[in-house]
């Protein structure tokens, strides 16, 4: 009998994948339901003994079956978009079953932490801390460092928390891994646990991920005789844009409204309902075992540049012609992720920009292509890694738009906690809708805008309108209680450097 393997991701699902499944399974055919590989532009992507087609629909079948089908795509493994690949968090990626135990056992899967269970909580930390582990959620913080003050804080109830809450533009990592590898993140949380005496733990997932909430819920059922004692949970977040910040998140699994906090104290000492909690992404989590299995100076701690050690999960988004999950050790430039590996524009445009760290993140130019995959080089540059979501712009995008969209952005997600982020976004966008008119608003078309009724805001001219718009970004930068507002002014700047007369 045949053997058909058609990924079960939720985008795959949404491109028509369990149709395809069914017809297949008519033809006579066993369908295994499989992780995706993460070439999007080719999904629902069929896989029979190593060879792939796609994109495939149920009116394919027949011709895969025959071999004489115009979507094969040769072996999927030596695609060019997979085998420049260097997968660690994504190995089992296209290859297992997401909640088969036997498959995830059969590549690697418990050793880490079977190994981490024999040695003691700071020997455990001390790998984590010589691998060069950085908090994969944007801020790009130590995660041994953060592991060890745990670890070190008083108190006997502790709790290990992962935010799930992907909510950046463009961003699809977690949900990928979340759907296709569950158990990974489970085996990270429980390694994580051991480390630094933590009897509990929580995933917090937004509510519009209800593929994921469902694999791990029953993943979690089936590892149980793996991470016991070790207890978690999934906590399904309501979609708020700043629950992905680490202590609106903390407060809405405490039930109470997802707002900021101020710091200090930092949640590594009072976090979850005032106990010491690590804090970490998905990502971050995932990456535990791989480090677990060889050893804090193992392969992890010798990929990478500098201090960004390691691999990324590099997602490519937006107007580009081969979107999907590219994973790769950090030093790779734009330019190779955007023209070689992505294909350039999906519309045959040129690229105009490419926006890098989700909604907040900078816009970077063409000529910056060369910066290369790295926390400190983006830091220099006025621009964020974030999460590694990368979304690409044609040429007929108007940058002046987009950076009034940041603060529209902004507005609509505050959580209001601190003025600089609740007024100030407001204010931006009543901003850069003055600059774009031209400044010197005259007294006869303030009733043609009616946010600008006050009259102090008429007869400003445009370079008094950008020095001001300056003004404001600084006190929303330094003066915000989070990265909400406090990176907001990143799009806007970059937009306002490179592409001036998108401001016209």
């Amino acid at each position: 009998m045949i053997v058909v393997r058609i990924s079960d991701d939720a985008q795959a699902v949404a491109l028509g994948a369990d149709a395809l499944a069914a017809a297949f399974e008519q033809a006579g055919c066993m369908v295994e339901r499989t992780s995706s590989w993460g070439m999007h532009w080719l999904e629902p992507l069929v896989e029979i003994d190593g060879m792939g087609f796609g994109p495939a629909r149920a009116d394919d079948v027949a011709a895969i079956l025959d071999g004489a089908s115009a979507k094969a795509i040769g072996r999927i493994a030596e695609h060019p978009f997979i085998a420049g690949q260097q997968r660690l968090t994504f190995a089992r990626a296209g290859k297992t079953r997401p909640l088969n135990l036997d498959d995830y056992a059969a590549t690697g899967g418990w050793a880490a932490l079977s190994r981490a269970r024999t040695m003691v909580c700071a020997d455990v930390v001390a790998e984590v801390i010589e691998s060069g582990l950085r908090g994969r959620g944007g801020a790009g913080f130590p995660a041994g460092i953060k592991w060890r003050t745990v670890m070190e804080a008083p108190g006997t109830e502790k709790y290990i928390v992962c935010n799930a809450d992907e909510g950046d533009s463009g961003t699809f990592a977690d949900r990928m891994l979340m759907e296709g590898d569950p158990f990974q993140l489970i085996e990270g949380m429980a390694i994580a646990a051991h480390a630094v005496g933590a009897g509990q733990g929580y995933i917090y997932v937004r509510s519009e991920y209800p593929h994921a909430i469902a694999k791990l819920n029953a993943a979690i059922a089936l590892a149980w005789q793996h991470i016991a004692p070790f207890q978690l949970e999934v906590r399904v977040g309501a979609g708020a844009y700043v629950c992905g910040e680490e202590t609106s998140l903390l407060n809405s699994i405490e039930g109470k409204r997802g707002e900021v906090r101020a710091k200090p104290p930092l949640p590594a000492l009072e976090g979850l309902f005032g106990k010491p909690t690590v804090v970490n992404n998905v990502l971050t989590l995932a990456a535990i075992p791989h480090i677990m299995a060889e050893g804090g100076s193992g392969l992890y701690a010798q990929l990478g540049i500098e201090r960004s050690k390691g691999t990324m999960p590099i997602q490519l988004a937006g107007n580009i012609k081969h979107g999907g999950l590219y994973e790769t050790a950090f030093g790779i430039t734009l330019d190779a992720l955007v023209n070689q590996i992505g294909g350039g524009t999906v519309s045959g445009r040129p690229i105009k920009a490419v926006q890098v760290g989700g909604p907040l993140g900078a816009y970077i130019h063409p000529s910056q292509f060369h910066l290369p995959f790295d926390y400190e080089a983006y830091t220099l540059a006025d621009a964020l890694i974030g999460h590694g979501g990368i979304t690409v712009f044609d040429d007929s995008a108007d940058m002046g738009a987009m950076a009034r969209f940041a603060f529209q952005f902004c507005a609509a997600e505050s959580c209001g906690k601190c003025t600089p982020c609740r007024i100030g976004s407001t204010r931006g966008v009543e901003l850069i809708d003055r600059i774009r008119a031209g400044g010197k608003v005259h007294a006869d078309a303030v009733e043609a805008l009616p946010q600008m009724h006050n009259a102090r805001k008429v007869g400003r001219s445009k370079a008094e309108e950008l020095a001001l718009l300056d003004d404001l970004m600084e006190a929303m930068q330094f003066g915000s209680l989070c990265a909400l507002g406090g990176f907001t002014p990143y799009p806007v700047r970059s937009a306002l450097k490179h592409w001036p007369e998108d401001f016209s």
